[in-house]
């Protein structure tokens, strides 16, 4: 549908400051099988495009799923006439944005097309994976599931810009539930929100042992349930890279997006105890702690090769040595900051879910670099603590700062030995300060890109799919406490 996006586009253009056209066109294929039953397969396909005009110091967007030309027309009429209507009444004049002229292609990796393998083949390794996950009757509930996505996105401005990006995107799950003498406990492969998630083909599922981890879901979900509930104190903490992923996305990610920092998200999604005075000169953590915001990692779920402003998308410390550096702040949000503080520098990462949203701050790929220590020294390292894994609740303060935080699944360390499995690990903190109790970074043995397809913020709400990659990190003397006895 996209094919003749641009001509229609160029052709359909009012004579105004500055336009873009944003076409999407997606398709998705979301597949179950739950205690040996396949569910119904939910297939979509949507399609549009989002207008941009800049006019006269004003902004306006308009979105439209009829892509000829007597839609796209109406559409940038629409736009035209809002960027008008707000003109002057803005707190940032829309006329002194850059043109951005984004020249490009990009395509995700791909080995195995999804369309290589048919639905029955595909169900069928659904059905034998879930399979495998009933290890006997005490597993009440198992399930596998595969969700595909692909995407197709074109980007032309009125600058000579066009920018066409495809995106392949495989998220994988085997969940299953175990009930011994009334207790009842739940274990995924990556996270009940699927947490591997990944750009790529079908190969993505063997670098998620699918086919082959539900025996392991199944005995640790035994082990679970079977499981005395995590200690309660202050101690030391290994966080693997599947709840890592967590941390770093609500007590990084989300404080440092820079329209929120500078007040846009306060009504629906929050605000942060960040404020621009800190960039360059606050420490965010320990001098392990570095962070980088990365979009050229392929196979990771957020990579591109241009936000959906048009900026070209470079890798960037976003935390080096634990000092703060900048935020996660597109061209607009950035031009606002730098009215304020000039020095303030951002990265490519404005983005939207669809055609039918505007592009706002979100982060990215957001990774935690690896660090040089293995996983037997950190664990040699302590003399009290748990080892935590794979993140399934969470809560955080509207600033992004007080948290708590729980695990599926615990393995309490003592005298640098791991011991006994616990259930319901949970421990609490505060992000201000919780990242400089970073007492070792794992090396790249430990190291995992990870990722979620739920991120949600804006106003209209917008859930978005975000990388993020970890080694397991060591933190020392945290709250720990488990759940009720």
């Amino acid at each position: 549908m996209l094919d003749q996006l641009e001509a229609v586009a160029r052709r359909s253009a009012p004579a105004v400051q500055q336009w873009a056209v944003r076409g999407v066109a997606e398709t998705s294929e979301d597949l179950t099988m739950r205690q040996g039953v396949a569910q119904a397969p939910s297939r979509s396909r949507d399609a549009g495009a989002m207008v941009t005009v800049i006019d006269r110091g004003g902004m306006g967007y308009a979105a439209t799923s009829d892509l000829s030309e007597s839609g796209l027309k109406a559409a940038f009429a629409r736009a035209t006439d809002l960027a008008h209507a707000v003109a002057g009444r803005t707190v940032f004049d829309y006329g002194q944005l850059a043109p951005v002229a984004p020249k490009g292609r990009y395509a995700s990796p791909v080995e195995k097309p999804n369309a290589s393998s048919g639905l029955k083949a595909r169900l069928d390794l659904l059905g034998s994976t879930s399979a495998a996950t009933r290890l006997d009757e005490r597993i009440v509930d198992w399930s596998a599931t595969l969700w595909t996505i692909e995407t197709e996105q074109l980007l032309v401005t009125g600058d000579g810009g066009s920018a066409q990006q495809r995106f392949s995107q495989v998220i994988p799950n085997v969940q299953a539930t175990a009930n011994v003498n009334g207790v009842t406990q739940t274990r995924s492969a990556h996270g009940q929100y699927n947490g591997f998630c990944q750009q790529g083909g079908l190969e993505v599922l063997d670098r998620a042992r699918f086919a082959t981890d539900g025996p392991r879901v199944a005995r640790e979900a035994l082990e679970l349930a079977m499981a005395p509930q995590c200690p309660s104190g202050e101690m030391d903490v290994i966080l693997m890279p599947d709840q890592m992923m967590l941390q770093i996305h609500e007590s990084i990610g989300h404080p440092l997006e820079l329209d929120r920092i500078l007040g846009d998200e306060r009504n629906f999604a929050g605000t942060s105890f960040v404020t621009l005075d800190m960039f360059g000169r606050y420490q965010y953590g320990s001098d392990l702690l570095n962070v980088t915001y990365d979009p050229t990692r392929s196979e990771q779920l957020a990579s591109f090769a241009f936000d959906d402003d048009g900026t070209p998308a470079e890798r960037q410390f976003i935390i080096e040595h634990g000092l703060l550096k900048r935020p996660l702040g597109g061209s607009i949000s950035l031009a606002r900051a730098r009215a304020m503080r000039g020095d303030i520098e951002g990265v490519a990462t404005t983005r939207a879910c669809s055609w039918n949203r505007a592009p706002i701050d979100r982060m990215s790929n957001l990774n935690v670099e690896p660090g040089s220590s293995s996983l037997d020294q950190m664990i040699a390292s302590i003399e009290s603590g748990v080892l935590m894994r794979t993140n399934c609740s969470w809560s955080i303060d509207d600033s992004r700062n007080k948290f708590q935080f729980g695990c599926e699944y615990g393995r309490v360390i003592r005298n640098g030995q791991l011991a006994e499995v616990v259930r319901n690990p949970n421990y609490r903190g505060i992000s201000a300060t919780f990242w400089r109790s970073l007492a070792m970074v794992g090396d790249a043995s430990t190291f995992e890109v990870m990722g979620t397809p739920y991120c949600g913020k804006g106003e209209p709400s917008q859930v978005i799919r975000v990388g993020h990659a970890s080694p397991a990190c060591k933190f020392s003397r945290v709250a720990v406490f488990g759940g009720e006895a």
